[in-house]
C-alpha cells in the first residue's frame, strides 16, 4: 500500500521534499498550495522595483510535476489540521494523509501595529511585490502632477523598515533607479524632492552577516544617498507620516515593510507544539511535538536539537532545502525499516547584493566583496530557478538592465476583481 504524503506549501522546503520522493513506489505525494506556482522569494524585491518580470521567478506546479506518476498538485489554502482522523481541511475540500508535512513558510510580522499593517507595503508574495511596483509608480505620477513642493517630497520619499538583506537590497535597487532613471522619466520632479530612508532597530545593517559585510553595506548605501537610521524603530504610520522611536517623523506616502516575519498559522496542532513567532516545535527529524506522523520543515519550524543552533536555525532558504532533502530520505528509511538520521545544518554562507556591481559574500572560509561577489550573487540566484527558459529570460533581462541602466518594466497593471 502506498502511503499518502501531503505537503502543505510549495516553497523551497516542500519542493525539495516532493522531488526527493518523486518516482518512489512507496509514496503518493500531494503538494497543496494556495498558488498554482512556485516562486523564488530572494528576488521579489527586483519584481517590486520593476527590474524583472514576475514570470522570471515563477513556475507552474503542474508543469513542474509533468511526468511524475506519484506527485499531484492540489490548489487550496490550509484551514485546519485534524490529527485524530489524519485529515486536513482546505479551502477547497478535505484530504487524508499518512504523513503530513507543513512547509508553509512565513508572512510579514507587523508586531501588533494596526496602522502599519493597514497602510504599509509588505513584500512576501508575488502579488505584494507587483503591488509595490504599482504603488511606487502611481505615487511618482502623482508627484509629477503636483505643484506643491511639500507634496512632491511626501510622494517621492520612500521609507524601508528593516535593514536585513531584503531591506538593504531594496534600498540599493531604489537608489540606483533614482540615480539613473527618475530624472529621465520624471523631469517634473527635481532630484532633491525625495529621499530613500532605511530604518532598522539594530546597531548595524545586515545583522546576521559579518562586520565586514555590514560596513560595506553602510558605506555603499550611504554613498548612493540612502539615509540610514539605525537603533531606530518605526513606531507608527499615520496620515503619510512615519513616526520613529526617536520622536522624529518622516513625511512619506510609501512605507515598505521588511522588518520581520511570523510563521503562518496552523490550526489544530497541539498547543505545546506552537512557540515564539508562531513557529512549530519539531524534534531532530522535524517531527512535530506531540504528533507521530506530522512534520514541519523550513521557516515554519523551530528545531533546537542541532548542537550548533541550540536556539533554532536561521530562517534561510538553505536550511529549508536541507531539511526537505533529509526528511525525504528519512521517510524512505522509515518505510524500509531503517534508522533515521538527525538533521544537522551545513552552513554554506550568506550573501547580499547592495548596488550595481557591488555585493558581499560571507562564506565559512572567509569574506569577499565587490564585482566578483556581485557575479557570484548573480549566478547563485540563477541556478535554483526552475526551468531553463526562466534562467535564460532572467539572465538576459539582468544583462540588458545593467548595461543600459534603464529596465523597461515600469508598467502599472491595475488588477480587477476576479470571479470565484
Amino acid at each position: 500500500m502506498k502511503k499518502n504524503v501531503i505537503i502543505v506549501g510549495g516553497g523551497f522546503a516542500g519542493l525539495e521534499l516532493a522531488k526527493k520522493l518523486s518516482s518512489n513506489q512507496h509514496f503518493r505525494v500531494t503538494v497543496v498550495d494556495r498558488n498554482n506556482y512556485h516562486f523564488f522569494p530572494p528576488l521579489l524585491y527586483q519584481v517590486s522595483t520593476g527590474f524583472i518580470e514576475p514570470s522570471n521567478i515563477s513556475y507552474p506546479f503542474r508543469k513542474m510535476f509533468q511526468g511524475q506518476q506519484n506527485i499531484r498538485f492540489y490548489m487550496g489554502e490550509l484551514v485546519n489540521v485534524d490529527p485524530e482522523t489524519n485529515t486536513i481541511e482546505t479551502s477547497n475540500g478535505r484530504l487524508s494523509y499518512d504523513y503530513l508535512v507543513l512547509a508553509m513558510g512565513t508572512e510579514s510580522n507587523f508586531f501588533g501595529n494596526d496602522n502599519v499593517k493597514k497602510n504599509a507595503l509588505p513584500m512576501k508574495t508575488i502579488e505584494e511585490a507587483v503591488n509595490i511596483r504599482n504603488y511606487i509608480l502611481l505615487r511618482l505620477e502623482e508627484a509629477a502632477r503636483s505643484t506643491a513642493s511639500t507634496d512632491k517630497e511626501r510622494l517621492s520619499n520612500i521609507v524601508i523598515a528593516g535593514g536585513g538583506p531584503t531591506g538593504v537590497e531594496m534600498a540599493g535597487m531604489l537608489a540606483e533607479m533614482a540615480r539613473h532613471i527618475s530624472s529621465k522619466d520624471y523631469p517634473e520632479i527635481t532630484s532633491s524632492a525625495g529621499h530613500i530612508y532605511l530604518v532598522d532597530s539594530s546597531p548595524s545593517l545586515l545583522g546576521p552577516m559579518s562586520k565586514k559585510a555590514q560596513a560595506v553595506a553602510y558605506k555603499v548605501l550611504s554613498g548612493l544617498g540612502v539615509k540610514i537610521k539605525l537603533n531606530t524603530l518605526v513606531k507608527d504610520y499615520v496620515n503619510d507620516e512615519v513616526i520613529l522611536s526617536t520622536g522624529n517623523k518622516i513625511s512619506s506616502a510609501t512605507l515598505i515593510w521588511a522588518s520581520g516575519v511570523i510563521a503562518r498559522e496552523v490550526k489544530g496542532l497541539p498547543v505545546e507544539a506552537i512557540t515564539r513567532g508562531r513557529r512549530i516545535v519539531v524534534d531532530e527529524i522535524n517531527r512535530v511535538k506531540g504528533c507521530n506522523n506530522i512534520f514541519s520543515i523550513g521557516d515554519q519550524c523551530l528545531q533546537t536539537s542541532d548542537k550548533n543552533y541550540p536556539n533554532g536555525h536561521p530562517q534561510l532558504a538553505q536550511v529549508a532545502i536541507q531539511q526537505g532533502l533529509l526528511l525525504g530520505d528519512n521517510l524512505k528509511r522509515q518505510e524500509a525499516g531503517k534508522p533515521v538520521k538527525a538533521f544537522r545544518y551545513h552552513n554554506k554562507g550568506s550573501m547580499a547584493i547592495i548596488a550595481k556591481y557591488k555585493a558581499t559574500v560571507d562564506l565559512p572560509a572567509g569574506f569577499f566583496k565587490g564585482f566578483f561577489a556581485w557575479l557570484v550573487w548573480l549566478f547563485i540566484h540563477i541556478i535554483p530557478l526552475v526551468g531553463f527558459r526562466n534562467k535564460m529570460k532572467l539572465f538576459l533581462n539582468w544583462l540588458w538592465s545593467f548595461l543600459t541602466n534603464d529596465p523597461a518594466l515600469r508598467l502599472i497593471f491595475k488588477p480587477v476583481k476576479q470571479k470565484n
